[in-house]
């Protein structure tokens, strides 16, 4: 019996940066202007799915043989943006990360390493053609990663609850990437003078320097993508997770310690019972 993908897929967030087309050379530029004026184009979890379809055949097939074509539209003050999916360079960012997820026999049965290092040394003779190559999307599971919310405010937060059977809940923030870059380096700033480095400082770094490499007019987007299947309404509709961040930030630069402790246990917390969902079946 083939496998039924049409259930909505729960544990992927996303951030996403939109260029506009001026950012991309021809013939490429033209490609995505066609594109743009298609209108509908798929979702976020038609990707998904199309990935894990891969997945399951015999052998499993982890990165797609071809680049994608597809890309996320949107328009910012008149002017078409887009965010191309590049599902093919993604795939093998991602299996590269496997081994910090999965124990070695689960990752084995899933994906054998004969397939794995077959897809590694696709991705070395690739990237050895395509060495500035980069992701327009960042992709985590079961969670939002606290770093990624240092880039918005709680202003620039989207929410729009279920309308019908037939429609889902979205919840996003969306900023221009000159705030973006912006905000990283600010809370940078912060958490170097008052703490010692440690990971949400190296992932900071490293966010700051993959804005870097997009035009300074795109836009940046924090999507909670498949996790608003795994949430309650009302779970989405109280989340603060930026405002959070952003009053943990200002504790630390105003050397508040206690109230930089506690929006940071608001956050462990309410993201620490979303990973818990990954180990409930």
């Amino acid at each position: 019996m083939p496998a039924d993908f049409s259930a909505p897929v729960p544990y992927a967030s996303y951030l996403r940066v939109y260029e506009p087309l001026a950012a991309f050379p021809e013939p490429e530029r033209a490609h995505w202007a066609r594109y743009a004026r298609r209108g509908a184009a798929p979702t976020a979890q038609d990707e998904l799915r199309r990935a894990l379809a891969g997945l399951v055949g015999t052998p499993p097939v982890p990165v797609p043989v071809h680049e994608s074509g597809d890309a996320f539209v949107t328009e910012v003050d008149g002017v078409v943006c887009v965010c191309p999916w590049r599902t093919r360079l993604r795939g093998w960012l991602a299996l590269r990360e496997l081994p910090e997820l999965l124990p070695p026999a689960v990752l084995d049965a899933a994906l054998p390493p004969v397939v794995r290092e077959q897809a590694e040394a696709d991705h070395e003779r690739w990237r050895e053609a395509n060495p500035d190559a980069r992701p327009w999307i960042r992709t985590a599971v079961w969670q939002v990663p606290v770093r990624w919310f240092a880039l918005f405010i709680d202003e620039e937060r989207e929410y729009a609850g279920a309308e019908g059977p037939d429609k889902a809940p979205v919840l996003r923030y969306r900023t221009p990437m000159v705030q973006a870059r912006r905000r990283v380096a600010r809370a940078l700033k912060a958490l170097r003078e008052s703490l010692e480095e440690g990971p949400l400082t190296e992932g900071l770094v490293d966010v700051g320097r993959w804005l870097e490499e997009f035009h300074p007019r795109s836009l940046v987007e924090l999507d909670y993508g498949g996790l608003v299947y795994a949430l309650s309404a009302d779970d989405l509709a109280a989340d603060r997770s930026a405002a959070d961040v952003a009053e943990g930030i200002a504790a630390l630069r105003a050397g508040d310690e206690e109230g930089a402790g506690a929006a940071y246990e608001r956050l462990t917390e309410r993201w620490r019972a979303v990973r818990n969902l990954q180990y409930a079946n």
